[in-house]
């Protein structure tokens, strides 16, 4: 009786076993299947990304970009172009003195067979209006910067870092004027900062030519308005190669690219600074008294810089780098800073010009 049921447990499991071994190859099979289907998946949607990627590298590549044209090169052309211009146009100026567009210029052609004066005529005239250049070293080449003095000015003239009151036209060769502050003087500050709530200058064109021209004078308005009234301030015309203006990095739509400037100038007023907070205003910190102060290269000998250390002095705390800050040499006994022009010198004279003032040299 035990054989029998036993023998039929055995078949019974038997068949359930064969059962099982059945269910394992068909779930091995679809496992196999749903590989081969997951594999083609990948490929396909390899293949798909990549010409997806390949479509967009065509479709969106990013555009050339074209170097800058080569400085020197440039100038030469633009050097061409501003004096073909000298040599083509005439000027008018307004004498309206006390009024806004007092010393205001307009820049007219000269029609064929005009006998009008041209700008170049005016190349190192004796009097004003005159045509005169400065040379500017800068991008491994000698820029020749022309500029008109039509008014030199009575005042005071600015080093190239500090603030100009300035009414300004700019206006390219063709005529076309990018932009006007309507003769309403604005302050620009030619170190190319912010300070003092003045408008930062970038132009290397501007921080070249306002230290050759003066302020003037003013007054309070005879209408007792608040407003003032200036006179016999400097006046003229600037004509920037694109190397010391915006070169390839134009600002506005209104300005190609590689574009020679002439800007009109007017100089009111000029704002003095004091970078290094040492107590000397920062042009009289202009040792050769040439009106630039400048960082120069590694290894260059800057006249503005009494200790050599590569900070001129308008920007060194320490002018001599004996360890003592400049400000604490020009202090009195009594706490007070003494007047620049009554520094002593180590051995506490005053009076001399020539005395060499102490925080310019190291006295112990």
């Amino acid at each position: 009786m035990h054989h029998k049921y036993l023998s039929i447990l055995i078949n019974f499991l038997k068949s359930e076993l064969n059962s099982l071994q059945k269910s394992i190859n068909i779930v091995s099979c679809a496992l196999k299947n749903l590989a081969i289907m997951n594999k083609f998946k990948y490929y396909f949607i390899l293949l798909i990304t990549t010409v997806s990627l390949f479509s967009c590298s065509k479709d969106d590549a990013a555009p050339e970009v074209t170097p800058p044209r080569d400085y020197a090169v440039q100038y030469t052309a633009d050097n061409i172009a501003i004096e073909t211009y000298l040599k083509s146009y005439y000027i008018g100026v307004v004498n309206h003195a006390g009024f806004q567009d007092d010393q205001d210029v307009t820049y007219t052609k000269i029609p064929e067979g005009g006998v009008q004066p041209s700008i170049w005529s005016y190349l190192n005239n004796t009097s004003f209006p005159k045509l005169v250049s400065r040379d500017v070293k800068l991008h491994d080449i000698t820029y020749k910067v022309y500029y008109l003095l039509v008014r030199e000015g009575v005042g005071v003239s600015p080093s190239n870092v500090d603030g100009v009151f300035t009414a300004y036209k700019g206006t390219l060769l063709d005529g076309t004027v990018f932009d006007f502050s309507n003769n309403e003087q604005k302050l620009f500050n030619l170190d190319g900062s912010s300070v003092g709530g003045g408008l930062a200058v970038g132009l290397e064109g501007w921080k070249e030519i306002f230290p050759l021209f003066k302020s003037g004078t003013y007054k309070e308005s005879t209408a007792n308005n608040g407003t003032l009234v200036y006179n016999d301030f400097g006046a003229g015309v600037m004509f920037l190669p694109s190397g010391l203006a915006y070169f390839s990095q134009s600002p506005s739509d209104k300005i190609p690219e590689y574009s020679p400037l002439i800007f009109s100038l007017k100089l009111y007023e000029v704002k003095r600074y004091d970078h290094d907070s040492d107590g000397i205003p920062s042009y009289q910190e202009d040792i050769n008294g040439d009106g630039y102060m400048r960082v120069l290269a590694t290894g260059v000998v800057n006249p503005d810089d009494t200790d050599g250390d590569g900070i001129p002095n308008f920007a060194d705390v320490d002018d001599d780098g004996d360890g003592y800050g400049t400000k604490i040499e020009i202090t009195g006994a009594n706490g007070v800073l003494i007047p620049f022009a009554d520094i002593p010198s180590c051995d506490g004279n005053t009076t001399n010009p020539a005395r060499v003032k102490r925080h310019l040299v190291k006295c112990n």
